[in-house]
């Protein structure tokens, strides 16, 4: 039985420009109408959350956040986009969060199993950088400590 959780492909794969900008012109078309769809709404979000450019994702977190507040039968389907968005954005604790709401509702999520390990894998990789700059800084700092003790020494 194999033991490889299927890889959370959202979290690297974005949408051809041609495929974001059918999504971003039909909610263009529906805004100016004064009546989007929460799936027309979705979908754009979607694609934006799956860019990779940083202000798409921003933008896309923050349309889904709204259907979220707004349209709680579509609350378990924002779930993981939310928590990919806030993953590509850096932001693992609330990309956590999100995942671990929609574990909570569907444990045997198999997407959200993937997703839950590219965050604990990310964080732990930020951690290492983190310590390494953090231990870089303090050997500098002890150099030039000791070489201006030596200096002082020598007067």
């Amino acid at each position: 039985m194999p033991t490889e959780l299927p890889y959370a492909a959202d979290a690297e794969e974005s949408l051809s420009y041609d495929e974001l900008e059918v999504l971003r012109l039909q909610y263009q078309k529906e805004l100016a109408q004064s009546h989007v769809t929460v799936q027309t709404k979705f979908n754009y979000a979607w694609g934006l959350v799956k860019s990779p450019q940083r202000e798409h994702q921003v933008e896309g977190v923050r349309l889904l956040q709204e259907i979220y507040r707004a349209e709680p039968g579509r609350r378990r389907e924002c779930l993981y986009y939310l928590a990919l968005g806030h993953y590509k954005m850096g932001n693992y604790e609330e990309a956590r969060r999100f995942n671990a709401l929609l574990l909570d509702k569907e444990p045997s999520n198999l997407q959200a199993q993937s997703l839950a390990t590219l965050i604990d894998k990310r964080v732990t990789q930020e951690g290492y950088i983190g310590m390494a700059i953090v231990g870089g800084v303090a050997a500098l700092s002890t150099l030039a400590l000791a070489a201006i003790i030596r200096r002082a020494s020598r007067k």
